[in-house]
């Protein structure tokens, strides 16, 4: 009985579409909904609403009139990414394909997918934070409570104390926490809620930690394109450090600060006999996406950058 590759397909997207937001760092940010509407391929709108500030009141003339403009930022999503892969029909029979696919396209979302999902996202914050200045100086080896507590009070001062703050450290910062006497006692181990998963996480005064590889926790990355081979060749994909990008050792922000929001997150499964190419399974990845950062909170991002 030949296997049904649209069920699969179906299968697969969702369940990788759960691995993206539930094991990549920065993946709650895919909670975070935003009143966005598709107006095209790639065209998101995103509502804004600007309203007049109190006024006083007079008993003969009543209230002051007040005004509600409502407009629409247009974003253009920036990362349209895909591969495609061939598992060759004699190296596996069709009663293993469900299992041997699952595999193989779970590993590739686990260590090619969410990294770089991770890298961009990260960059795109961090790069905010640099260019309006937010930043906090400092020797994490002997600092890092002092440049925590510095960040989260700009965010605080900038909007309010009410903020539900998340924190993100890369290594160096990490093992200054870690080695630090004065923080270790105040680390708990609070909720965190995550693409409907429950994860445990590491808080300095209710502020979560989450500790990111240094390889995403640059200010700039080149994201190959699968194809140029010159004059630098980007047949590998993926993607790697732009030449002048800077780490970034801290990323305190608002958790509400910006939404990750997916276009297309799609599998497509060809068997042998529908494959034009070769007599080979055919899978087909592709995710579409960007990360809106809210206008009105871009103050509330505050970063170590060195």
């Amino acid at each position: 009985m030949a296997i049904n590759t649209i069920t699969l397909s179906e299968k697969m997207t969702g369940e990788l579409d759960r691995a993206v937001v539930q094991k990549s760092m920065t993946g709650f940010l895919n909670d975070n909904a935003m009143r966005a509407k598709f107006v095209g391929a790639g065209t998101v709108l995103i509502p804004n609403v600007e309203l007049s500030g109190l006024g006083d009141y007079f008993r003969d003339g009543g209230f002051a009139q007040g005004s509600i403009n409502v407009s629409n930022t247009v974003y253009e999503l920036k990362m349209d990414r895909g591969r495609s892969f061939l598992l060759d029909a004699q190296d596996c029979d069709e009663s293993g394909i469900p299992g041997l696919a699952g595999q193989v396209m779970g590993e590739f979302v686990r260590t090619k997918v969410i990294p770089e999902m991770d890298a961009y996202v990260l960059s795109k914050l961090g790069s905010v934070a640099l260019e309006n200045g937010q930043t906090v100086d400092g020797d994490p080896s002997e600092e890092a409570y002092a440049m925590f507590t510095e960040a989260c009070n700009k965010i605080y001062n900038n909007l309010g104390y009410d903020e539900e703050l998340v924190a993100f450290v890369n290594g160096s910062f990490w093992a200054g926490i870690q080695s630090s006497p004065e923080i270790s006692r105040m680390i708990t181990i609070n909720d965190f809620k995550q693409g409907g998963a429950d994860l445990k996480v590491k808080s300095i005064n209710g502020v979560p930690l989450i500790p990111v590889p240094d390889s995403r926790m640059k200010t700039e990355f080149v994201f190959y394109d699968g194809r140029t081979t010159t004059p630098n060749d980007q047949t590998m994909g993926g993607f790697a450090p732009a030449a002048d990008a800077q780490n970034i050792g801290l990323l305190v922000m608002p958790k509400r600060a910006a939404s990750l929001v997916k276009k297309t997150e799609k599998i497509r499964i060809f068997d042998p006999d529908k494959n034009q190419q070769a007599d080979a399974w055919k899978f087909d990845y592709r995710l579409y996406y960007d990360l809106i950062i809210r206008e009105s909170l871009k103050s509330g991002i505050v970063a170590y950058i060195y």
